[in-house]
């Protein structure tokens, strides 16, 4: 038998400080030490004394929309726009279909078509944002125009 398989059948109570004599160091600090505000109450989680607490800080944390730097957008490369068939208009519907984009991603600020690779199909292609990818597909006989 070992000590630390034994079960736990008690539990210490933690030392009550601050009630009377006896509680502490026998004075009357109660092992806060002497003077000071830690000494007399507590002090929230963020004090900082004169200076701004850390988190007003932080660069990302301003304004209303703080957590805008956060999102990221769905990119689609035209390569991978070769999946449909010629002639075919391609909205956001169509890419949630073809699960190239999650049903939560299918707003106006949070897809984007990238002209990393060719198109070969000629689409009518009705998404809210494009890169190079605008000129790409026109060059392939396609249609283009942005959703607002």
């Amino acid at each position: 038998m070992k000590l630390h398989t034994l079960p736990k059948l008690t539990v210490r109570k933690s030392k009550r400080l601050g009630h009377g004599y006896g509680s502490g160091k026998g004075g009357h600090t109660s092992s806060r030490g002497q003077k000071g505000q830690k000494s007399r109450g507590s002090v929230r989680l963020s004090f900082t004394g004169s200076s701004w607490v850390w988190f007003k800080r932080l660069p990302f944390m301003r304004g209303k929309s703080r957590f805008n730097s956060f999102d990221k957008k769905a990119l689609i490369n035209l390569s991978d726009l070769n999946i449909f068939p010629d002639g075919t208009l391609v909205t956001l519907e169509k890419l949630i279909e073809a699960k190239m984009i999650s049903a939560n991603q299918a707003t106006i600020s949070k897809v984007k078509i990238v002209g990393t690779g060719e198109l070969k199909k000629k689409l009518k292609i009705m998404v809210p944002a494009t890169s190079s990818a605008q000129k790409a597909i026109i060059d392939a006989k396609g249609e283009y125009s942005a959703t607002t």
